[in-house]
């Protein structure tokens, strides 16, 4: 999924020279956004790797267990089948090891790399943060997203500061997108 973000960016780069800077950072902030939703996507894959291998873990444990219990039987079929089903396990575990390693190097990378592009959409986004808020919410209600506070008695909150605007905003864009792909928990 990442893959696909990072090489529309670059698509779009190649086509489009920095002569439009809105352009560039509304291109930079959906790519930021489908970042973030596949890094979310990345971590809950590592989590499920995790739990696969300890559950493998116990599995390897328990066919050990019984492998020692069957050299004990004077039945060598059994100590046969104990110790293919421990081969088994142990070898499951250690994919399972090399796949966790190569998850981990793969969020560092990603992590990284978002970070990058956050860096990146932040030099670009023209005018004052209120503007980018505004743009968030429009994306949003173009949509179909409800934006809370628009009534006609509603006024601006002087309490709540540009950045917690611009942070909701993003919630609440990552929020959307996230369900329109369908990772809502």
């Amino acid at each position: 999924m990442f893959e696909s973000v990072k090489a529309r960016l670059e698509r779009f780069f190649r086509e489009h020279t920095r002569s439009d800077p809105r352009a560039r950072a509304t291109v930079l902030r959906e790519a930021l956004l489908e970042a973030k939703v596949g890094l979310g996507t990345m971590r809950d894959a590592l989590a499920a790797t995790e739990r696969e291998l300890a559950a493998e873990r116990q599995h390897l444990a328990a066919a050990e267990r019984r492998g020692r219990l069957a050299a004990e039987l004077p039945d060598p079929e059994t100590v046969v089948l104990a110790e293919r089903f421990t081969v088994r396990h142990r070898e499951r575990v250690a994919v399972l090891e090399r796949k966790l390693a190569v998850q981990r190097d793969e969020l560092v990378l990603v992590e990284r790399e978002v970070a990058e592009m956050l860096t990146e959409y932040r030099a670009a986004r023209p005018g004052n943060p209120s503007e980018s808020i505004e743009a968030a919410w429009r994306d949003l209600a173009a949509a179909g997203a409800d934006r809370p506070g628009l009534g006609l008695d509603d006024e601006r909150d002087p309490g709540v500061d540009d950045d917690k605007r611009r942070e909701h905003a993003v919630e609440a864009q990552l929020a959307f997108l996230k369900k329109k792909f369908g990772k809502q928990s």
